[in-house]
């Protein structure tokens, strides 16, 4: 990206201070991402409390059709804090230390992985709030075992970034879609987390974004902006930092929102589909750490909660723990790991919990030198720890070595005791930090069997579809869930194609490699392929149906599909109201689940 032309620092700063010093001094959000001719000219950079539902970055498509009558507003006014003297003072000060920092990041391009020209653009940029809008039209049929609320999560900027910013920076938004007697209603939310609160009534996007903006000693500098405002009393940053973004499980009658950058968040669904934020959900005290791992895991059979939590800045890096289906939490377990590593995603079996160790792993200091904390450390050896689930401490954990797997999701995992093997079904990425990091290379995403032995200590990897030929990049999915931790034939993946987008789904036979194709159409592209059973005991276990957004970037409107899990044949389609942008996870709770919430 061509860096825009600013003038210095203090000259410009000194065109942005109000004449009335009750809020921030420098309105950041005037900054341009557009290439400018001359220093005077700029191209104001509205928060999304004054904006359209659409941000408008370079190059994205205008979306005039897009139906906006029933969206919901934020508040448009900014607070006015009430700070003392010496408040406005320092606010001043670090709002004047911020711009001069945006402009001295604007000097070089941004690379992609954090350029909001290609984070946030297309049917990735955000939209607004939506009331339930009911009677929606659906072409086809709506099976009448579909009864009840299928929600997503995603990540929604409510603010325009002034800097760097990675798609996975963006605040938690829920897009539900309730389903009842085969009529279906719409609506979506932000998740109203400390962080949004906090920004909404500043109108300025000043918690640090934690995969955009930390790199380097522009983001050692963000970091000690961030807490000295919180020192000042300007922002509270003591009730979490997270975004609520990643996913969402149903759990003890609660719906919980959750990134592993801090707490769950409860919401609530209203009975006619709406959605309330409960707020930051500690499990009623019993969660002393702030953090909670993005993908916990419930047991079908004995319901229980399996989580981790890690840490990167200091040891214990990280925990493991369970809920008993009341909401009971048993003991930390300190799981010894010789440096901080990123984990986004676990495994359970019948009796184990499967902990990845793998190589890209975090490392501040990496920011003195100038790059990214995130890193792929090639001389690490990645492995797997394998641990009772009821364990109360970690010294019968056995690791197994896998060199040179990383896995950002798991999708099963079983135990095979005549071959004394925990056979772990995910999906194998490299470059293993291309999520995070810009590469040359393309990025692979190759579906894979690893085979752990526990009585050897080795292990095997194998691709599951073995042509090469065949080769297809498959992420975000799942298995019957009611088969999770147990032998499972079949998955349901997302074709990541053209990477990042979604074209269509497989269904993936895990013992023989076979792949049957669901594509969405052209210029259609959609997100995770959520499997529904037909019921909770189903005799075959792909009896049921895939549950997956898409939206048409020809005509920007987007469609609930609903398929048959067996034959992959189309069953219905749900017209929205609005667009619904790519997105992350989700779950579906039940019409007797919806009745039964704390």
């Amino acid at each position: 990206m061509a860096s825009s032309t600013t003038p210095s620092a203090v000259a410009w700063t000194k065109t942005q201070i109000p004449r009335h010093l009750s809020s921030s001094l420098v309105d950041l959000s005037s900054i341009s991402f557009n290439k400018s001719k001359s220093s005077s000219r700029k191209t104001k950079i509205h928060p999304t409390l004054h904006s359209p539902s659409v941000l408008h970055f370079p190059n994205q498509p205008v979306t005039p059709k897009e139906d906006s009558s029933e969206t919901v507003n934020p508040k448009t006014h900014r607070y006015q804090p009430q700070w003392n003297f010496l408040q406005r003072a320092a606010a001043t000060a670090l709002d004047i230390a911020e711009a001069a920092l945006v402009s001295h990041e604007r000097r070089r391009p941004f690379p992609k992985t954090t350029d909001p020209r290609v984070q946030i653009t297309g049917n990735f940029s955000p939209v607004q709030e939506q009331k339930v809008r009911g009677q929606l039209p659906v072409n086809g049929t709506i099976p009448e075992s579909i009864e009840g609320i299928y929600v997503r999560n995603g990540a929604n900027p409510l603010l325009e970034p002034v800097s760097g910013h990675h798609f996975f920076d963006g605040d938690g938004m829920i897009h539900a879609l309730k389903i009842e007697k085969g009529s279906a209603s719409y609506a979506c939310r932000f998740t109203e987390t400390e962080r949004l609160k906090q920004e909404r009534v500043h109108g300025l996007p000043l918690f640090p974004k934690s995969i955009g903006e930390l790199h380097g000693h522009s983001g050692i500098a963000r970091l000690l902006l961030f807490y000295a405002r919180g020192l000042c009393g300007l922002l509270d940053h003591t009730k979490g930092t997270g975004v609520a973004n990643a996913s969402l499980v149903y759990f003890n009658d609660r719906l919980l929102a959750l990134s592993e950058d801090d707490l769950p968040y409860q919401v609530r669904i209203t009975p006619c589909g709406d959605l309330e934020t409960v707020g930051r959900y500690n499990f009623n005290g019993q969660l002393k750490h702030s953090t909670m791992i993005a993908h916990p895991k419930i047991d079908p059979v004995s319901k229980e909660l399996f989580a981790l939590s890690y840490d990167f800045v200091q040891k214990p890096y990280l925990k493991y723990f369970r809920f008993f289906p009341d909401g009971e939490k048993s003991p930390d377990i300190d799981i010894p790991l010789p440096v901080p590593t990123m984990m986004h995603d676990f495994a359970i079996t019948e009796n184990f919990v499967v902990i990845p160790d793998q190589q890209v792993v975090f490392k501040l200091q990496e920011m003195l030198r100038g790059g990214s904390p995130v890193i792929y450390d090639k001389k690490k050896k990645s492995r797997f720890g394998i641990l009772n689930k009821s364990a109360t401490d970690a010294n019968d954990m056995i690791w197994v070595e896998s060199p040179d797997a990383f896995f950002f999701h798991f999708w099963n995992a079983w135990e095979e005791p005549e071959s004394d093997e925990v056979v772990v079904i995910g999906s194998c990425m490299t470059p293993p930090d291309s999520i995070f990091n810009e590469h040359d290379e393309s990025l692979q995403s190759v579906l894979s069997e690893i085979r752990l032995n526990l009585k050897t200590g080795k292990s095997t990897r194998r691709p599951i579809i073995q042509e090469p030929s065949n080769h297809v990049n498959l992420e975000v999915g799942m298995v019957n869930r009611n088969l999770l931790g147990r032998q499972t034939s079949y998955a349901y993946l997302a074709i990541a194609e053209p990477w990042p987008k979604i074209s269509g789904f497989a269904k993936v036979d895990l013992f023989t490699g076979e792949v049957k194709k669901y594509m969405y159409g052209d210029k259609r592209y959609g997100g995770e392929p959520f499997f529904l059973p037909t019921e909770q005991n189903c005799e075959a276990e792909d009896d049921g149906y895939i549950l997956a957004f898409v939206h048409d970037e020809k005509t920007w409107k987007s469609e609930l599909h609903i398929v048959n899990a067996k034959n992959l044949q189309f069953e219905a389609s749900v017209k929205l109201p609005s667009r619904v942008p790519y997105g992350f996870h989700g779950t579906f709770i039940d019409s007797r689940g919806l009745v039964n919430q704390a």
